[in-house]
């Protein structure tokens, strides 16, 4: 059976949903049909020319990339431009580009907690924060014969969840009183006349992003043909998402030892370093690819270190007014790590939801820059 993009994509939107990208980003679908068929996916950090000769010598009808193919608006698309002949390759050999950037760096289980992890981070949390989850309380009232049902239909769509602890419902039995008028028909009870049934009022959180789905289900599963319910707005801040991670090393180290570490993580020969090497370091702070605007929030959370890329003059000075070290491992080098990661979670989701797609990871090295 054939798989469509979109299915394919949603398998990306759920491990980092687009709304949680930078509004200046440009992620999604940036050329294709999300109905085209989709037998090979080719996962990148870039999409070069290069990168897209590969994909045409492997039959590959998907590119997933973390940076974006267009980033800004284009007034037109030329041929004889290394844009334009990109996406003329592409379109002529119906090879779609889909980019998962930001949202998949702020993502949980996204692009920094991964870089934590190959890091020996333990205890993280958020760098900075850029957004919390907006919650509303959704009450609605159910026969109590039918509460199981609805319950299960809330929580399988995504409510119900506070932490770490799934299907969280306050229940409380009363007695709920109708009359059902000409043309109705009722689930339960007498036409014309007042009825009172026992019912349970079924409350829970839901998440403002997912709310329509959550009452889609819930309705579809409720038997009444016209349902009572709720929606509150609550005070109570959801999940927070943010950009970087800080947490702690297991045992502290001097910054000439964790240096090598880093380099041996990565994979890498070259990194910059600003502070001495005998400064002891146990509290660290990462950023994937380009991360020196958080300086100073890294020093304010009691950072030791931070580690990212793309590091200029003026930051470097700025780390050492702030009594901070850092380490600049490069912005491809702590990024091209996505494709190893990207390629294990669409294979894992792909045998899991039984789809007939090869995932592949691009061999080629997209770095722009060179050391000599």
């Amino acid at each position: 059976m054939s798989v469509k993009l979109q299915q394919v994509t949603n398998l990306i939107n759920t491990l980092a949903p687009k709304h949680l990208a930078y509004d200046w980003d440009n992620i999604g679908l940036q050329l294709g049909d999300y109905n085209q068929d989709v037998s090979r996916v080719l996962v990148t950090l870039d999409v070069t020319e290069e990168v897209v000769e590969e994909a045409i010598n492997s039959d590959v009808d998907l590119i997933v990339a973390h940076h974006p193919v267009i980033f800004k608006g284009i007034s037109n698309i030329r041929f004889n431009t290394l844009l334009g002949k990109i996406i003329q390759k592409a379109i002529k050999h119906d090879i779609a580009f889909y980019i998962a950037h930001t949202n998949y760096d702020i993502a949980q289980g996204g692009l920094n907690d991964i870089l934590a992890k190959m890091l020996g981070l333990v205890d993280t949390e958020i760098l900075m924060v850029t957004q919390v989850e907006d919650l509303k309380k959704v009450v609605v009232f159910v026969p109590e014969d039918s509460v199981f049902k609805v319950k299960k239909a809330i929580g399988r769509a995504g409510a119900g969840w506070i932490g770490n602890y799934s299907d969280c419902f306050f229940e409380q039995r009363g007695t709920g009183s109708f009359r059902p008028l000409e043309g109705t028909n009722p689930y339960i009870g007498i036409k014309g006349e007042i009825n009172e049934v026992a019912e349970c009022r079924l409350e829970t959180i839901v998440p403002s992003k997912i709310l329509n789905k959550v009452i889609n289900k819930m309705i579809k599963a409720h038997p009444y043909e016209e349902v009572a319910y709720d929606i509150y707005p609550v005070d109570n801040e959801g999940e927070a998402f943010g950009i970087g991670r800080i947490g702690y090393l297991e045992e502290s180290t001097s910054l000439k030892d964790y240096v090598q570490r880093v380099k041996n993580a990565l994979d890498i020969d070259h990194v910059k370093v600003v502070g001495k090497n005998d400064t002891e370091i146990k509290k660290v702070a990462i950023c994937s690819g380009s991360g020196a605007d958080l300086i100073k929030t890294a020093s304010f959370k009691g950072a030791d270190l931070l580690v990212t890329g793309d590091v200029k003059y003026h930051d470097a000075q700025l780390v050492l007014e702030e009594g901070l070290t850092l380490i600049d491992a490069g912005h491809y080098e702590t990024e091209q790590i996505m494709r190893d990661a990207m390629v294990s979670y669409l294979v894992k989701e792909i045998t899991k939801n039984n789809l007939d797609v090869e995932i592949l990871k691009s061999q080629i090295n997209t770095n722009p820059v060179r050391i000599v």
